[in-house]
């Protein structure tokens, strides 16, 4: 959907990125900090003799950076049609409104919440990219959108077409036509960046036009359950409602995130927000310009992190890697040797410390390419080569209508388990292929309850083994209680959902 050109590019700004006047701040505010040189008042002989005072240290200056930069940001304005559309508001799955964590995903985009209304309104920030018109803003800004005007700091107007979006990292690339080119910021490498560093915001806060706020840099790597790639800077840089999309960017005027989120229990900024990494940025928008959708590898695994609990119950040393829950019947990893119950600890040569490293190195995986993944199974260290496929889109699963009955409970987890007949599969509306035993009710208070297993579920393994009878899962909790271990594993199947849990054992 991109075009190349032969336009010349025009840079926000010409030499050298800080002006001696700000470094020299900059020096002299480090010094006062870190007790190099201490701000004193002059004495009362000096102030009569007209001695030479000691002047306290200024703060560092960003007016040089902020009158570059402040060209190429933009106001991004929509507009949708419909009783209800993709503007408002988006709430976590599992959050009850106005909870803290709301704020996550209502990205202070800002337009009326109004229930039955027929036009709605929002307004976002965005940043422009390349001299011809590429402009890079959230994907929940310009979702659902009938009509998209993008008004640039000279206060033009222009309609903007959606070249691209993307919803895992809620990145949207858009395209006007100025009839000139355009100002425009480099996206830089962010993996650099430091925690303490000097970060300035720009956007359209409460669509009040371009505004600028600086802090510094909170914390990095942040995972906010937001989707499955999160990586988040965190910052401490005022940002608010219609902040979304805007730049994020250093002292030397380069783009090292996109604003896209704030924690916050009224709405309002409290200091913590977070920016999307520039380097993920330039791996999506490059995909958005060059397809106009992003390519990513895929596996078709379903996977959990290996939490103490998961550890102890399979007997592993750390909770390094990440726990294969399922096998997706027609995924990549279907005719392979991958089994529920596998502990990935290294995939090519990268080992997988944390949960979220393996779907980012799936993801950034070319479709095609065979991977060597080593693992664990039964305690024993195995090596299965595998063949990523391309992505596909989202699949919904069948949801199950369960009812609890009582039976006896045989074991000392709290668990009520019955066989699964064919008239209890038709009662209870299980999905055919589903195979286990039945959790008919799970004891208030109970080991099975804390852990976290519900009535209605299926248990299809136990400690890694596969079980079809109650007998088959009282024997095998009390071969975990035997073996000593500190909790036993169970793979639990859940409104079509496979995962696994790990469940205490008494001493």
């Amino acid at each position: 959907m991109s075009s190349q050109t032969t336009t010349k590019h025009s840079r926000t700004s010409t030499g050298n990125p800080l002006t001696r006047t700000t470094v020299a701040a900059a020096v002299a505010l480090a010094l006062a900090i870190g007790g190099g040189v201490a701000a004193q008042s002059p004495t009362p002989q000096a102030a009569a003799t007209g001695a030479a005072a000691i002047v306290a240290p200024a703060m560092p200056s960003f007016a040089d950076v902020a009158e570059r930069v402040s060209p190429a940001v933009v106001n991004v304005t929509v507009i949708a049609e419909g009783p209800t559309t993709s503007l408002m508001p988006r709430q976590h799955p599992g959050l009850p409104e106005g909870a803290p964590l709301d704020e996550f995903f209502k990205h202070f985009f800002d337009q009326p919440n109004v229930p039955g209304r027929q036009r709605a309104e929002g307004a976002g920030s965005g940043f422009v990219i390349d001299a011809s018109g590429l402009v890079v803003t959230n994907n929940h800004v310009v979702e659902g959108a009938n009509e998209i005007t993008v008004t640039l700091n000279d206060g033009s107007k222009h309609q903007a077409q959606v070249v691209g979006r993307d919803d895992k990292t809620d990145l949207a690339l858009l395209k006007i036509d100025a009839g000139r080119t355009l100002p425009f910021v480099d996206l830089a490498d962010a993996s650099a960046t430091r925690v303490g560093d000097w970060v300035l915001a720009v956007g359209n806060p409460f669509g009040l036009g371009g505004s600028v706020s600086a802090g510094i840099v909170s914390a990095r790597g942040r995972d906010i359950n937001a989707g499955p790639y999160d990586d988040y800077l965190q910052i401490d840089a005022p940002i608010n409602r219609g902040n979304s999309g805007g730049p994020l960017f250093d002292v030397y005027g380069r783009v090292i995130g996109v604003n896209t989120a704030i924690y916050s229990p009224t709405g309002g900024n409290v200091g913590i927000g977070f920016a999307i990494p520039a380097e993920t940025v330039k791996k999506v928008v490059a995909d958005l310009r060059q397809d106009g959708r992003v390519s990513r590898g895929w596996l078709g695994v379903q996977i959990q992190p290996v939490t103490e609990d998961i550890a102890g119950a399979l007997g592993l040393s750390g909770t390094e890697g990440v726990l294969i829950a399922d096998i997706l019947p027609d995924g990549p990893a279907a005719g392979t040797e991958l089994q529920p119950g596998d502990v990935i600890l290294k995939a090519g040569d990268q080992p997988i410390k944390d949960y979220k490293d393996l779907p980012k190195l799936i993801a950034d995986t070319k479709a095609g390419t065979r991977l060597n993944l080593e693992l664990v199974r039964g305690g024993k260290p195995l090596s299965v080569a595998v063949t990523i496929g391309a992505m596909p889109g989202s699949e919904t699963l069948a949801k199950n209508d369960v009812q609890p009955a009582a039976i006896q409970d045989e074991t000392k987890l709290g668990l009520y388990l019955v066989s699964v007949t064919p008239e209890l599969r038709q009662e209870k509306g299980l999905r055919p292929a589903s195979n286990g035993v039945y959790v008919a009710r799970v004891q208030p208070g109970s080991p099975a309850a804390e852990a976290g297993v519900e009535s209605g579920s299926l248990i299809s393994m136990v400690g890694g083994q596969p079980v079809d009878s109650p007998t088959q899962v009282y024997e095998a909790v009390r071969a975990a209680v035997a073996a000593k271990r500190s909790a036993v594993m169970l793979r639990i199947e859940k409104d079509g959902r496979p995962m696994f849990i790990a469940v205490p054992l008494a001493a």
